[in-house]
Parts: structure tokens; C-alpha cells; sequence
């Protein structure tokens, strides 16, 4: 019998859609026929992957979001209508290393709003929807370090492990209705903000980025590889499904054996 979860087709709003992993999800998911919305800071970025997006025959739409600007984050919901958002993926994400002494306080906090107090808002601007439709999805993009630490990542690996905590909580919260939150925590994955952490590691390490890639990154993977995003769209996919219900406040850990030892 052909599995009516199957033809049950979302409409997702993902944030930073317009790049990275954001932008592999919106085309591994949409190619599944799901409606995108690519969420982004840069209108004009969004606008490109849409038309991309549309030639490959999917549906999507571009939306401006400042995910720090708490007042654009709460109207969302309403500028979007007609379109309810059924599953939010949050993504948007920057990175900074350096040295807790060298760490300017504005960009640790920086990181801090977009990616521990964005995806609270925003869960919070939809959740009103998700519940009078009796379902909805939140799936937080964390990351291995929402485990473990790296040195001269303090704020990124503080949002991250936050974003367990919090996932936590909503789930104690939506108990009630047919929502669930959970965080996806993937190693590395060879995206533009990774290959940018490559260049400013080799900075801070004094070693060549091909040292960095090998005695950093995949060091203390026993797969020895970076993670690619059909890993991460597949696992959205389960978590999106009639099947998943029940999976709620988990950490769903895609790290090739990282945090085994």
C-alpha cells in the first residue's frame, strides 16, 4: 500500500537559505516537492536561489529576515500569509575564531542572537500556526560542537550546546499537540562558512589549511570525511514524517564516530 505520508507535501521556511547547508536543503527538500521559503538577510541572494530554485521546478519564495531583529522575526508569520509554515529549519549561522582574549564582545554576542536567540523567536512567531494545524516540525541545524569544544570557538560552541537546552524545553512545552523540535549535529560539512573556518584556523594554528583539514577537522572522525547534505536532508525528511511523531528533544548526532571517544 503506498504511503500516504508520501504525497503529504510542507511548506518549510528555511533561515540563510540562500547559502550552504540552507541552500542544499532547500534543494534536496524541495526537489521533493515541498514548498521552500529561503529566509535570508540578503534579499537579492534569496531572490537568485528562488529563480535557481524555480528552474529546477521547485516552489519557493524569497523573504528579507534579519533573524536578530526580534520585531521583523515576530511579524513573520503574518508577511508570509497566505503561506503557514509547517516545518522550521533553523539554519542561519556565522562563525568567529580567535582567542577568548582577542574575542571582540560585539561578534560574540553576535553569534549568540543569531543562532540561540533566532531560533527561539522564531519558534516562538510559529508555534501558534503549528499548533491550531495540530502539526508542526522544528529542526534546529546544530552541529558536532553542540557536544564537544573546540578551542577558540567559545561563542559558537555556547550557541550550539544552547540550542540543546532549549529544544528540551519546547518539547515539554508542545507535548500536547503533534510538534516536535529536535537538532540536527553534524561534523563539518564543506560548506563556504567551513571553508572559511579552514583559512582562519591555519591563521590562528600557523599551519597550512591542508593540516588543518587533516589534523583538525577530520582528525578525530574514524570515517575521515565531511558530511554531506543528503545526510542532513534525509535525516529533515524522517523527522518531518507521521513515523518521527514521537521523536522529539532528541540531538540526532551525524559526526562519523567524533563523539565515541
Amino acid at each position: 500500500m503506498t504511503n500516504p505520508e508520501h504525497f503529504s507535501k510542507r511548506t518549510i521556511l528555511i533561515t540563510g537559505g540562500a547559502s550552504g547547508i540552507g541552500l542544499g536543503l532547500a534543494q534536496q527538500l524541495g526537489s521533493n516537492g515541498h514548498k521552500i521559503i529561503i529566509a535570508d538577510m540578503n534579499l537579492n541572494a534569496a531572490k537568485s536561489t528562488v529563480a535557481d530554485l524555480g528552474a529546477q521546478g521547485i516552489s519557493a519564495r524569497a523573504v528579507l529576515l534579519d533573524v536578530t531583529d526580534t520585531l521583523q522575526v515576530a511579524a513573520l508569520a503574518e508577511t508570509l500569509a497566505p503561506d503557514s509554515v509547517d516545518v522550521l529549519i533553523n539554519n542561519a549561522g556565522i562563525q568567529h575564531v580567535a582567542k577568548l582574549e582577542d574575542f571582540p564582545a560585539d561578534k560574540w554576542q553576535q553569534l549568540i542572537n543569531i543562532m540561540l536567540v533566532a531560533p527561539a523567536m522564531l519558534t516562538q512567531a510559529f508555534l501558534p500556526s503549528m499548533r491550531s494545524k495540530n502539526y508542526g516540525r522544528i529542526i534546529n541545524i546544530g552541529s558536532v560542537h553542540s557536544l564537544i569544544a573546540s578551542p577558540f570557538k567559545s561563542a559558537y560552541v555556547a550557541a550550539k550546546h544552547g540550542l540543546l537546552g532549549f529544544s528540551k524545553t519546547i518539547a515539554l512545552e508542545t507535548g500536547d499537540c503533534d510538534v516536535t523540535i529536535n537538532t540536527l549535529c553534524p561534523a563539518y560539512v564543506k560548506t563556504p562558512l567551513v571553508e572559511k573556518q579552514i583559512a582562519a584556523q591555519a591563521k590562528e594554528h600557523g599551519m597550512s589549511e591542508e593540516d588543518v583539514v587533516n589534523k583538525i577537522m577530520l582528525e578525530p572522525m574514524p570515517k575521515k570525511s565531511f558530511i554531506d547534505i543528503d545526510e542532513l536532508a534525509s535525516s529533515a525528511t524522517f523527522l518531518m514524517s507521521n513515523s518521527a511523531r514521537n521523536i522529539t528533544a532528541q540531538t540526532i548526532v551525524i559526526d562519523g564516530g567524533w563523539t565515541a571517544r
